[in-house]
């Protein structure tokens, strides 16, 4: 018979990655949790884990187990929520991940307050602009920048998001600045990177439709601060969140190209598994980081607006 305490020590492993960090976040040894792991291999006759000296990773079998455990595990805890203190605070381990630039800027800079309110809640942040998968690697909220598409995942719309192409005055001295959409093919374009995103192509605005522009460059990265980076080194266009680069069109290090022809809107959402009871530390993270993330956008916007009657007049 298979024993409950061992199915949340397997899927606390799971989560953390390794025996010794479960066996901290439940008071028990590393010993302890090898050997209630051991239990459940044997109870189901095979291997939940391949390990090595530095890692360990789910077999086959032990995605499938883990991907049902969840179920159970989250039944538990409902059902001691359900009978718990409805007061009492949220608690618990939090994994959040989030897009590196906007990482840095806004969700590290407001965890330590955010834990300081809320104790009890220990976090783990990651920060790529990368699109992890909140199942496979077992992450509890996921801030995303992007045009979402239809899931199983539960999305908290936090804001709307302008975008610009823009790039220093020193390239478009050089170079010109692009007059159509059709002009950014002879233009050096800088491009975020990444397994799974839209790597060749930009869609832009005309006319009120969305317009599909082919574009390349010599330049690429997966990290979208190093494209602000380079086009404030005069090495091409970037098209970026207005809010992001809102600071360098106030100074005039970088000037808007196309106007006329923005990108279109993307969303900044928190998003999280779908769970007929949302754990109270998810609730609670997404209300105030929501909060955070629309007083952030609106300061910088207000420096961008000046910025916008401040456009390079060869832009156009």
């Amino acid at each position: 018979m298979l024993s409950l305490d061992n199915i949340r020590v397997f899927v606390r492993a799971v989560e953390l990655g390794s025996f010794s960090a479960a066996g901290r976040s439940m008071r028990l040894s590393a010993a302890v949790v090898s050997h209630r792991i051991r239990s459940l291999e044997k109870a189901l006759s095979c291997r939940l884990f391949n390990r090595t000296t530095r890692k360990m990773f789910l077999t086959e079998q032990g995605r499938v187990f883990y991907e049902h455990c969840l179920d159970v595990s989250q039944a538990l805890d409902r059902a001691e929520a359900s009978v718990s203190d409805k007061g009492a605070p949220p608690r618990g381990l939090l994994k959040v991940t989030a897009p590196l630039g906007f990482g840095q800027r806004v969700v590290a800079p407001f965890l330590p307050r955010f834990q300081a309110r809320y104790p009890e809640i220990d976090v783990t942040l990651r920060l790529s602009d990368y699109l992890v998968d909140l199942f496979t690697e077992a992450v509890d909220v996921a801030v995303r920048m992007d045009r979402l598409p239809d899931s199983s995942l539960i999305v908290r719309k936090v804001a709307d998001i302008e975008r610009v192409l823009c790039a220093a005055p020193a390239y478009i001295d050089q170079r010109g600045a692009p007059k159509s959409i059709a002009d950014l093919e002879k233009h050096r374009c800088l491009m975020l990177r990444y397994p799974g995103s839209r790597q060749f192509r930009w869609t832009l605005q005309r006319g009120g439709r969305a317009v599909s522009a082919m574009v390349a460059g010599g330049l690429d990265a997966d990290a979208g601060d190093v494209l602000t980076q380079w086009a404030l080194a005069g090495e091409g266009v970037v098209m970026k969140p207005l809010f992001e680069v809102a600071e360098h069109l106030h100074s005039g290090e970088l000037v808007t190209v196309l106007p006329d022809n923005p990108p279109t809107p993307v969303t900044l959402a928190i998003l999280h598994a779908y769970q007929r009871m949302v754990p109270p530390k998810v609730r609670a993270f997404a209300d105030a980081l929501a909060d955070e993330a629309r007083d952030h956008i609106e300061t910088a916007l207000a420096v961008a607006r000046p910025a916008k009657a401040r456009r390079r007049r060869t832009a156009g």
